[in-house]
């Protein structure tokens, strides 16, 4: 029997996995794979150059998927500052039913979606802005953890406490985020209140994932410490992988503390999708990726990876049952 939570029952979805939205990853191939594969796949609306590219990538996942799939709207600094409220229309426009929203200032964004009767999920990193989100009017809370690849925000709170702290805190449902990738820790989650994981980084490394096979055998080579955090000074950390563009950032971050120029051109969006999309060279760009590289060792299919986690899951549950049962 499957393991039935809020996040199953409120979706309709066979298991409790998400997948995060990704920039240059999160395309219609893995959201609609995931989904097909029992989860909930999401488009990643920002890695899109306009809302009309975004509602093409909707409109090829409803082609590649009849189960329910969501959008991630990430509120961060980008750059040149998105067309959020072109977005926000090609996700109604589209019958979205789910979207994913992360970052800062979400009020406005969160109300307008719950107006059209979206179902909200708002990714933090701290039991504060987890609060804030909640009286907002977000259906649900992914608690990002310090873990996590891309943005962690500044509070540098791991999810063993986080999690056990939303599951006392909170009114609304929750998942954990951050450094994710086994059932042993869907488990743990689920026995601290959560009701489901997101998953970034392991997705990246499936075989679906649209993305070069470079990067993928990356991950896989990887272990917990081969990543590092930039932009600090900016207070916009960004978890990355370890490699010699990212410490090139390190050193001259170091040098002028706050300035965003000297580091820019290393930090280009297009680098990061030539890596991904074109070359798979792994050392020219600064790209996300999370802890969680530690517990990757092999590139299954989404379907196979999600199968797995709940099965290792349902397991763990049911030796702790026993093992409980016996003192």
């Amino acid at each position: 029997m499957p393991i039935q939570t809020v996040l199953t029952r409120a979706l309709g979805i066979k298991y409790p996995l998400i997948q995060g939205g990704m920039h240059y990853v999160g395309y219609a191939e893995l959201a609609a794979a995931v989904s097909n594969a029992g989860g909930l796949g999401l488009i990643t609306a920002l890695t899109q150059p306009n809302p009309e590219a975004l509602r093409k990538e909707i409109q090829k996942a409803k082609k590649l998927t009849d189960k329910p799939f969501g959008v991630n709207i990430t509120l961060l600094p980008v750059g040149k500052t998105p067309d959020f409220p072109g977005i926000i229309k090609v996700v109604l426009d589209e019958g979205i039913k789910v979207v994913e929203t992360a970052g800062r200032n979400p009020e406005k964004v969160i109300k307008e979606l719950k107006q059209h009767g979206i179902y909200v999920i708002h990714k933090c990193v701290a039991i504060r802005h987890a609060l804030t989100a909640q009286r907002y009017g977000a259906d649900m809370i992914s608690m990002d953890g310090f873990e996590c690849g891309g943005h962690p925000g500044e509070e540098d709170v791991g999810n063993w406490i986080l999690l056990a702290k939303a599951g006392k805190t909170l009114s609304i449902p929750f998942v954990a985020s951050g450094g994710c990738g086994d059932g042993t820790q869907l488990a743990a989650a689920l026995a601290m209140g959560a009701c489901g994981m997101n998953m970034g980084t392991r997705f990246m490394a499936t075989k679906e994932a649209p993305i070069h096979e470079n990067i993928k055998q990356a991950l896989v080579k990887a272990d917990e410490r081969s990543t590092t955090l930039v932009l600090r000074t900016l207070r916009n950390t960004e978890r990355v992988f370890k490699n010699s563009t990212a410490m090139k950032v390190r050193e001259l971050e170091a040098k002028e503390p706050g300035e965003i120029g000297p580091i820019y051109p290393y930090l280009k969006g297009e680098n990061y999708r030539k890596s991904f999309q074109e070359t798979g060279d792994t050392e020219s760009s600064v790209w996300s990726c999370g802890q969680v590289m530690g517990l990757i060792n092999d590139v299954p299919t989404c379907a196979e990876l999600c199968k797995r986690i709940h099965d290792e899951a349902e397991g763990t549950i049911l030796r702790m049952q026993q093992s409980v049962s016996k003192l």
